[in-house]
């Protein structure tokens, strides 16, 4: 969904009543109705039917994160609508919201390295109850309030204690935007938060607060989930009421592929009950270990969607938090810097362009803006291989290390031009 701000808005948790934060969230799911009927009055034609009919949407307090920059969502199209002249002009309103952009949190940061290494530990013993996993966990569930200096209310979101001395893990997307966070614990007790780090790539973000003796989580491997193993999730769904609440399911999907904002994200996928507030909490196995971190659900203004809800495996969480740990960042991940979408058919046939995939933007500082590459140009291959699908592109970026070269053939106003572009570090690219 390409309106950030549908249910961020400022009093959204500010009620404390229950009655007013339920009303607050059917206010804001209206406006966020009302807004995609004004945009489905643009003068687009709807192209393949498909577009917009199921729009995933974080979970939390906030919306945006954006990793690579290298995939892009459509626009809204309707039949019977009247194509734009110009082709630019039809690109400029089918992606309009497309850009490439990053996560920038300004809370006060905590030094690095901290010594500390996340294990994920091997199922054990006999699988517990759900009374006893409640019992058991919920003390290691924490509640996150991020603060936006000048605006009134704060986004709200949940964390996991990761070390006894105040280590805390959530979702990059609950602190985003934010210069102040608090951590509020089990017992009620409050902490002002530093960031170890935050990685929008891969929504994991880890705090600091000044605490010891705090009840860790255990972690278990998620490379050891089923299709059908049961789960539950502790979290604080829509704001301070509702804090510590268990839901239960199953694991419905192993490394589902989900796009979202420009990243493709490889989740788990289980049919357990999770709403906005719930970021950054904990999916559970039956034996108590937190195999995920719950960072989204699908939704759809178009029709009805139930027990679709998304977590990162513990083993990316691993990898990203160690590196967090370490250097405060994510390093060594290559990114090209341009963002891409699809050329429609419909576009191909009535505007005679060639197949292909439309630059939207090309980020300021990276090697494709030095080396000629513009928004507008169509893409039509990649080290001298068509392309017609972002997953093409990714496909060959991935196997690439920073500082290698992709050459892309591109169309430019009837003319193929040719530019080699050096891969650089994503921290570089998107700053």
């Amino acid at each position: 969904m390409n309106d950030k701000n549908w249910y961020a808005t400022d009093n959204w948790y500010e009620p404390r009543e229950p009655v007013a934060a339920v009303a607050a969230m059917i206010a804001a799911d209206a406006t966020g109705r009302k807004r995609q009927k004004e945009r489905r009055r643009k003068p687009l034609l709807i192209a393949l039917g498909i577009v917009a009919l199921v729009l995933i949407l974080i979970v939390g307090s906030s919306l945006l994160f954006r990793g690579s920059g290298d995939d892009i969502e459509a626009g809204d199209w309707e039949y019977g609508q009247e194509m734009p002249r110009d082709w630019r002009q039809f690109f400029e309103d089918y992606y309009e919201d497309a850009t490439t952009a990053s996560a920038k949190v300004d809370i006060p940061r905590a030094a690095t390295p901290i010594p500390f290494q996340m294990r994920l530990e091997p199922q054990e013993g006999e699988e517990l109850s759900l009374q006893d996993i409640y019992a058991g966990c919920a003390r290691s569930i924490v509640a996150i309030s991020g603060f936006i200096d000048g605006r009134s209310g704060y986004n709200w979101g949940t964390g996991v204690i990761l070390s006894a001395d105040g280590l805390i893990l959530t979702n990059t997307h609950v602190i985003d935007g934010c210069d102040r966070a608090t951590v509020t614990l089990y017992d009620d007790s409050e902490y002002e938060a530093q960031l170890v780090g935050a990685d929008a790539v891969s929504d994991v973000a880890v705090l600091k607060i000044e605490a010891e003796g705090l009840p860790a989580a255990a972690f278990g491997e998620s490379a050891a989930l089923s299709v059908g193993d049961r789960v539950a999730a502790i979290g604080n769904p829509l704001g301070e009421e509702f804090r510590s609440t268990l839901t239960d399911g199953i694991i419905s999907a192993i490394e589902r592929g989900v796009s979202y904002n420009g990243r493709s994200m490889t989740l788990l996928q289980t049919n357990t009950a999770l709403n906005e507030g719930n970021s950054g909490g904990a999916l559970f196995n039956m034996y108590g270990q937190v195999i995920g971190v719950t960072n989204m659900k699908m939704m759809s203004s178009y029709s009805s969607i139930e027990g679709i809800g998304f977590a990162i495996p513990s083993a990316t969480v691993q990898e990203v938090v160690d590196a967090l740990v370490r250097n405060g960042e994510v390093r060594g991940r290559p990114a090209i810097g341009i963002t891409v979408g699809a050329v429609p058919a419909q576009a191909v046939e009535y505007y005679q362009l060639p197949e292909g995939l439309y630059v939207s933007d090309v980020s300021e500082g990276s090697d494709a803006e030095a080396k000629g590459i513009r928004a507008g140009d169509i893409i039509l291959a990649v080290n001298g291989e068509p392309v017609t699908t972002t997953d093409q592109v990714n496909d060959l970026k991935d196997s690439l290390q920073v500082g290698d070269i992709l050459r892309f053939t591109v169309w430019r106003d009837g003319e193929e031009l040719e530019f080699d572009v050096a891969l650089m570090d994503t921290n570089d690219v998107y700053k």
